[in-house]
């Protein structure tokens, strides 16, 4: 708002200049800071200069209680002011309040015969005032803000010239109080954000936009033992840890770039990070940082504001944690290792003594007994299965010790699934019959015919023995957790690559186990409805089909029966090529444990 002096009708030359004088010392006392009291007195003595035997009053109001408060009066009496003072406004409250409660001029000519003075006629008359004009004070807005009043010592009816001076230095003091408000909410925020600075218990520092510090809170001196005098003026990033430096430069950069405008611009207003500072004393601290750009009048950033809050008992309460859970973690696995290896110990002894029991007594047999050429080929049958089992349960021992080392030979070559699956088939069929249950292959699915050189969709770089040793698994499995009356169903198909599926009829397992079943020395065997084994086979034979490039699943659920799925990448092997078909160098391969 500014004040507009201009010579208009029942105001001359002399009373324009002096206008222009007043106004410009008013004008020169808001510009220099001065109190809205001190802005305010020198209005009234201004008009109370150029209406002689007048005296003036603004009375300012406080829109929350719309009471009435002293502003300046100059040239009234004190206990009079003092008696008004804080009069809440309305219809009949003298001049002043009416007019405030109206939002208009009220002019009373005598007061002694006013009936809006009648609650204060005594008051005036004690101290001699006969007449009152008074005019509401609006802002900007339109809020009514304060009264301007005119007293004179008899009775008194504003002339137009009067009028039209009093309207302008009721425009002139709408003016101070505006300006006022907005100086003094403007102090109250410097104030706030002084206190909040200075008496944070988090660090705190203002930079220029380079980063180098320019005031800097007492949280902070504490926290990096140094004093404001060996803070100012140096670059925050010479206060971090050299490895944390260059991220922490990275990160002081962002706010300030021209373009970060915040939300809707190309930038940011704000950003995290987390570094090491290194106090005066060699001990370093892990602060998390957020740096906000401070912006200047056009809007652009004209410096950082950054908080660094200690975080370093904190990262150290983690990092104590953490390694406490690792450490029970990593117990907890030991301890579960041991017992695992204690059960398949126990398990491995009861595979081992069954057999050498039936090795020992049929060797006694022949030794002290005259059996017949029949009762020898039988009993020596019997110790050659025996050993088999041994020899295999060995075998299997041993590709776990290779597989927890991390290497296993395989012999690759061209493999025919379809056929070797046949020959798994054959091989278990005895073990199907005798167990009551059917064991059937479905036609193999193939996508596409094979090519010039003979190559089937289904044919796959692997190793014959440790395919067939997996497929053997996964259909005596079939078979073995099965009942009587139910079937096991092998599947080829070649749609991306060769899958073999081995599906059965048997109770199924939930999915709590299923991912147990491929844990080395777990014996799930009971569980799932049939005897415990080794606890070797699946564990084997998922480690074994990764090594050839392929996945071992399984899917289903209790009372669903079990689906064990082997996919293999479809790979061309042509023959004598190096690595693949035609050669017989072994590949030593990782293996996941």
């Amino acid at each position: 708002m500014t004040a507009t002096v201009g010579v208009s009708a029942g105001i001359d030359h002399a009373d324009s200049l002096m206008l222009i004088e007043r106004h410009t010392e008013v004008l020169d006392l808001l510009a220099s800071g001065a109190t809205l009291t001190d802005v305010l007195t020198a209005v009234a003595i201004a008009l109370e200069d150029l209406i002689p035997g007048s005296r003036c009053s603004v009375l300012l109001l406080d829109p929350s209680t719309r009471r009435l408060h002293h502003g300046a009066a100059p040239r009234l009496p004190s206990r009079y002011m003092s008696e008004i003072d804080g009069v809440t406004i309305g219809p009949d409250v003298g001049s002043c309040g009416t007019a405030a409660h109206l939002r208009t001029p009220i002019i009373a000519e005598d007061i002694r015969f006013d009936s809006r003075w009648v609650a204060f006629r005594e008051l005036a008359a004690a101290h001699g005032l006969r007449s009152c004009w008074s005019q509401p004070i609006f802002g900007r807005s339109g809020a009514v803000l304060g009264t301007f009043a005119v007293y004179h010592l008899e009775p008194h009816v504003p002339t137009d010239r009067e009028l039209r001076l009093v309207g302008r230095f009721v425009h002139l003091s709408g003016v101070a109080i505006e300006h006022a408000g907005l100086f003094g909410a403007l102090a109250d925020s410097e104030e706030r954000f002084r206190r909040a600075f200075e008496d944070n218990a988090v660090g705190m520092a203002l930079t220029d936009l380079h980063g180098t510090l320019t005031k800097v809170n007492k949280a902070l001196q504490v926290m990096l033992v140094c004093n404001e005098s060996e803070l100012l003026d140096r670059r925050l990033t010479e206060l971090v840890h050299p490895d944390d430096r260059t991220a922490a430069a990275a990160a002081l950069c962002i706010p300030a770039r021209p373009g970060a405008q915040g939300s809707g611009h190309d930038g940011v207003d704000s950003i995290e990070f987390e570094a090491r500072l290194e106090a005066s004393d060699g001990h370093l601290v892990v602060v998390a940082a957020t740096v906000s750009a401070v912006r200047g009048a056009d809007g652009r950033p004209a410096g950082l504001c950054v908080n660094l809050l200690d975080v370093t008992q904190r990262r150290a309460a983690q990092a104590e944690r953490l390694a406490r859970r690792e450490a029970e973690a990593a117990r907890r696995t030991a301890e579960a290792a041991s017992r695992a290896k204690s059960d398949f110990l126990a398990a491995l002894s009861h595979e081992i003594r069954t057999p050498l029991q039936a090795v020992t007594g049929f060797t006694e047999l022949l030794q002290n007994l005259d059996l017949s050429a029949e009762r020898r080929r039988l009993a020596l049958h019997h110790i050659e299965g025996a050993a088999g089992h041994i020899l295999a349960l060995v075998d299997d021992v041993l590709d776990i010790a290779k597989i927890e080392a991390g290497a296993l030979t395989l012999q690759n070559e061209v493999v025919d699934v379809a056929v070797l699956v046949d020959e798994v088939v054959e091989l278990l069929r005895p073990l199907a019959a005798k167990r009551s249950v059917m064991l059937r292959t479905e036609p193999t699915d193939r996508v596409g015919a094979p090519d010039a050189a003979g190559d089937a969709a289904d044919r796959v770089c692997a190793d014959r023995r440790r395919l067939r040793q997996v497929l053997i698994n996964l259909v005596n499995n079939g078979l073995v957790y099965n009942h009587s009356g139910g079937w096991v169903r092998v599947t080829v198909t070649t749609t991306d690559g060769t899958t073999v599926e081995v599906t059965d009829s048997g109770p199924g397992i939930s999915n709590e186990l299923q991912e147990r079943l491929f844990q080395p020395f777990d014996r799930l065997g009971a569980e799932i409805g049939g005897e415990p084994g080794a606890g070797l086979g699946l564990a084997l034979s998922r480690a074994l089909t990764e090594a050839m490039g392929g996945h071992l699943t399984l899917r289903g659920g209790p009372g669903g029966g079990t689906t064990a799925s082997v996919s293999l990448p479809g790979i061309r092997c042509s023959a004598g090529s190096a690595g693949t078909a035609g050669t017989a160098d072994p590949a030593v391969v990782p293996i996941r444990s």
